[in-house]
């Protein structure tokens, strides 16, 4: 039954908001994990979350989480990540509990915001919450830390400092803490380099070293322990931006995936070289190479491809019938239609589409025996469902393939994208090929595409259907943008509302990069006419 806050609970909640007070200019909203902005706009905000996370704690009964990082942004920046208790994202009905507390102007606004979560949510405030707390490297990230604590503790909860982590490495953790398994840090390094052993028994190593960008971040100094785990299995790294450089700043999976160039520090790499990146706080991964002045990407499309290879040649050795599992791709709007393509067309796979947002690909993943996702830009996982991890525990003893799947399972993060078993999961699936870089990226050849966006006056009067690939209003544009998309070779082509600002983003591919180019043109000025476009014509 839910309970007033105690009287020292609320005197506790008040003194943290003079103590971070929010910006009266200040408005923060939620994104897709929690909130982002310029470092010191946010403490009031992570404050906040603190309490937000201390109260789902006691309302679930089992310990949250909450991580200090603005991932792939600018190092100026900062933000907060929340995680529930299952190592997911935040449920999303919360995330309207969480733009209240942020966005209350003052202590009574707060107070009553507060009050009215715990009655709402029938909340008891008698018993103790706990909430993990972990932190990238970002110079502001250790006082926003402490207002997170601060939070948790006003509500009299026990706030648990890991330290500095990756993202998903306190996914991780709090996943196996309230499974009530071994959650120590160390134990997700052992785990994950056991998994990689395993799959890898029997192989020949690769024959070059990976190269490794870390994004000067949180995830150089953690791959490079992992590493130290696998120096018997013949993983080979060499690690570059460990932190000396700029966070994000001309290196990372976000640069690398929209400049489509090497990192700064990667001038003296060899041409051929296999290379990967990072982000921010390692929840992203890409590879990427370069040979003869000519760059070339492997995105999420491309890990998710080569992911589904290496489930399907392991169930094909599975003693039972391979459509008894039930194996599906999850994907948005923007991955390349040639990766779509190749997915249903070679692998037999299914692929579902969903709105853009990982949590969006995520929800429809669980629904598979095996669910892959993976966003374009390098964020997604393997997911396998418990009733399959179930049978497979059962035929371990008897099946080598049970066994790999099993291991797989370990080694790929299953509560969120964490880059540091993504990178292990790639290279277990190259060397179990015992391919190179070419051998993958000619498994198929990505139409050519051209993203742009349309400035409007208000982007809430686009709206769309279908996963985002179709408009639903205004009425008539979904019929310009199909006539100018008719009669080009291999055309696709979608817009969709921004959700932060006043653009329209428009996505176009084709058969070459011309016509990709001139699609998306034309869909530009469609929307710009009928959307109530503002500036200048495209």
């Amino acid at each position: 039954m839910a309970q007033a806050l105690q009287a020292a609970q609320l005197q506790s909640v008040l003194a943290g908001d003079r103590q971070y007070p929010k910006p009266s200019d200040f408005h923060p909203s939620y994104g897709t994990a929690g909130f982002r902005a310029v470092a010191d706009r946010l403490p009031s905000t992570v404050y906040r979350c603190g309490l937000l996370m201390a109260a789902r704690s006691l309302l679930l009964g089992d310990a949250t989480g909450l991580v200090v990082t603005a991932s792939h942004n600018p190092a100026q920046d900062n933000g907060v990540k929340l995680v529930d208790p299952s190592g997911y994202m935040l449920e999303q009905t919360w995330e309207a509990h969480a733009n209240k507390l942020a966005q209350c102007v003052d202590a009574q606004s707060l107070q009553s915001c507060l009050e009215g979560l715990m009655t709402d949510e029938n909340i008891a405030t008698g018993a103790a919450a706990k909430v993990l707390l972990a932190c990238d490297t970002r110079p502001s990230s250790p006082a926003l830390l402490a207002a997170a604590a601060a939070g948790v503790q006003a509500l009299g909860g026990v706030a648990v400092d890991c330290g500095r982590l990756t993202t998903p490495q306190l996914h991780w953790q709090l996943r196996r803490l309230n499974q009530g398994l071994p959650w120590a840090l160390q134990d997700y390094f052992t785990t994950l380099a056991g998994a990689y052993k395993q799959l890898v028994k029997g192989t020949h190593p690769l024959d070059q070293d990976l190269i490794v960008d870390c994004a000067n971040g949180v995830g150089a100094q953690h791959l490079q322990s992992l590493s130290q785990h696998l120096q018997t299995s013949g993983f080979s790294m060499i690690a570059k931006c460990t932190g000396d450089g700029i966070l994000n700043g001309g290196c990372g999976a976000d640069y690398i995936q929209k400049e489509r160039a090497m990192p700064y520090t990667f001038e003296s790499v060899s041409d051929g070289s296999r290379c990967a990146s990072l982000d921010g706080d390692a929840d992203r991964l890409v590879y990427f190479t370069q040979q003869g002045g000519v760059f070339q990407l492997f995105d999420g499309d491309r890990i998710a491809v080569l992911a589904a290879l290496l489930v399907r040649d392991i169930l094909n050795d599975l003693p039972v019938p391979p459509q008894s599992v039930q194996v599906g791709i999850v994907q948005t709007a923007y991955a390349n239609g040639a990766s779509t393509q190749f997915m249903r067309d070679q692998l037999g796979v299914q692929v579902a589409t969903t709105p853009t947002g990982v949590k969006y690909l995520h929800e429809e993943a669980v629904k598979f025996d095996i669910g892959i996702y993976f966003e374009a830009n390098g964020h997604g996982t393997v997911l396998f469902s418990d009733s399959l991890l179930h049978r497979l525990n059962k035929m371990k003893g008897e099946s080598k393939a049970a066994v790999e799947l099993l291991a797989l399972s370990q080694l790929i993060n299953q509560a969120v994208g964490d880059a540091l078993s993504g990178v292990l999961m790639v290279e277990a699936g190259l060397r179990r090929q015992q391919w190179g870089l070419g051998q993958w990226a000619g498994l198929y050849q990505d139409l050519p595409s051209r993203q742009t966006k349309v400035l409007v006056a208000d982007r809430s009067v686009i709206t769309t259907t279908n996963a985002e690939t179709q408009v639903a209003a205004p009425a008539g544009l979904q019929a310009l943008i199909d006539q100018a998309v008719s009669g080009v070779p291999s055309g696709r082509a979608f817009v969709r509302p921004s959700g932060t600002e006043d653009v329209v983003r428009v996505y176009a591919e084709a058969s070459s990069q011309e016509a990709a180019d001139k699609l998306a043109l034309d869909v530009a000025r469609q929307v710009h006419k009928v959307a109530g476009g503002v500036g200048g014509y495209p």
